[in-house]
């Protein structure tokens, strides 16, 4: 396989996987077996840039790579001008329940192909710079009259915003004060008012005063803000918005109330998608098949458990991509050997000496590390990628560049320890736990 990618890029991906964890870009240089759904997906992209709407579900086992594929799925986002954002739901830091949370953490990880997170004050200025530039063009007025300029802008902003300021006024006049802040250039100000667009507590009064706010937003105010954020993303440039949800099994843990609100919310979510209530957005759930699937889970409701019902009877070959929910296989072992090879080849193609690299780690002994990894954890092959990508990286080709003698089938005796790894792969594995602090206690609710 021949690898011509950058030098940054290469490294950034590199990096991550010694680290073990999913690398933030570059994942298309690993995707191995995600063809199956480019076409469903693209399309899908499409119909959000165009300015439709799109909700899909995302069910997988642990190792199954739920994580890898709604990477790759915001790297294609971006590739066509939408932004991103990864959200991690949690009972304590994000509960779905609580709609305004969720719209804060999509505000903190907001992410476009130009700027990482958080990118919301990139995208207010280029928001209000593109009202500007449309304002100066449409109009006599000339650009060293700033008091026309403004209430020309002003009327724009208006306009633009549209529902959003009827439904959600606080929204259209924050905007209006950080542009008003930033103009002056009080940053204190604007710094705050686009903390307060982004659902952060605890914004300063006068602060807030300053663009004649009052509270806090809350749970259903959240859904007019983030109609309010896909507004200001078109209007700079960005014709949609990829939100993920992750990990939304955690739901299953919580106490039952708490539970019964969040299945609810994600309900109202799917429904205000469908109804079209927010232009441009491609919303994405992951979770496991027991979420989906258990009582404790999307079956608890039925009116969610009948919006997420897809058929799976039928031989994974034949899923449908373009269906509500989408079935993540996991790996085979084939598909772990081509990944190792890809690796390998991506390592060694930023080295002066590649070849000697290449021919140490050869694609035998890619499947011979592969396979005993694999064998390692109980023969269950969707559990080993994390493990095997990090001492394939870490443990055998930072040395064999490092070190021109070394040989890892002489020199390096494959082994696992409970410490390196998680509590799936630790069962997997079959290792007991090494100390308390390994324990993860789940409390009856």
């Amino acid at each position: 396989m021949s690898v011509d990618v950058s030098e940054r890029r290469r490294r950034e991906v590199i990096d991550a996987l010694r680290r073990g964890t999913v690398p933030r870009n570059g994942l298309d240089l690993l995707a191995v077996g995600l063809g199956r759904f480019e076409a469903a997906i693209d399309a899908e992209l499409e119909v959000a840039a165009n300015g439709g709407a799109v909700f899909k579900a995302v069910r997988g086992e642990y190792g199954a790579g739920k994580t890898f594929f709604t990477r790759w799925l915001a790297e294609r986002a971006k590739h066509r001008g939408l932004a991103v954002a990864e959200v991690q739901i949690s009972e304590t830091e994000t509960p779905l329940h609580r709609l305004e949370t969720v719209y804060r953490r999509v505000c903190d990880n907001l992410a476009t192909a130009e700027f990482p997170p958080s990118a919301l004050r990139p995208v207010l200025d280029a928001w209000i710079y593109a009202l500007e530039e449309d304002v100066l063009a449409t109009s006599d007025i000339a650009e060293t009259d700033t008091d026309a300029l403004s209430a020309g802008v002003d009327q724009l902003l208006d306009r633009r915003l549209g529902d959003i300021a009827r439904n959600a006024p606080a929204f259209a006049s924050a905007l209006r004060g950080y542009r008003t802040a930033t103009g002056a250039g009080d940053q204190a100000t604007a710094e705050g008012l686009a903390a307060w667009l982004g659902g952060q507590p605890n914004v300063a009064s006068v602060v807030r005063r300053a663009a004649g706010l009052k509270g806090e937003l809350d749970h259903f105010g959240a859904l007019a803000f983030l109609q309010g954020l896909l507004t200001v993303l078109r209007g700079c440039g960005h014709p949609g918005l990829l939100i993920v949800l992750d990990e939304v099994e955690t739901l299953q843990r919580m106490r039952s109330d708490v539970r019964d609100k969040a299945l609810n919310a994600l309900r109202q979510l799917i429904d205000e998608v469908d109804g079209g209530r927010f232009p441009g957005l491609y919303l994405v759930i992951t979770g496991t098949p027991a979420f989906f699937d258990g009582v404790q889970g999307a079956q608890r409701l039925p009116p969610l458990a009948q919006r997420l019902a897809t058929d799976f009877t039928a031989d994974i070959r034949f899923d449908n991509p373009r269906a509500i929910q989408l079935r993540l296989p996991g790996f085979t072992t084939d598909g772990l050997r081509e990944l190792g090879g890809r690796v390998r080849d991506l390592f060694a193609s930023g080295l002066p000496d590649r070849d000697r690299v290449a021919a140490t780690v050869d694609d035998a002994y890619v499947a011979l590390l592969a396979d005993t990894v694999t064998g390692q954890l109980g023969g269950k092959v969707g559990v080993a990628p994390r493990v095997y990508l990090k001492k394939l990286v870490a443990d055998v080709l930072d040395r064999v560049e490092q070190f021109p003698d070394f040989d890892p089938r002489r020199h390096y005796p494959v082994t696992l320890t409970a410490a390196e790894l998680t509590d799936v792969e630790r069962n997997a594995a079959g290792l007991a736990i090494e100390s308390v602090d390994d324990i993860d206690l789940h409390l009856p609710l």
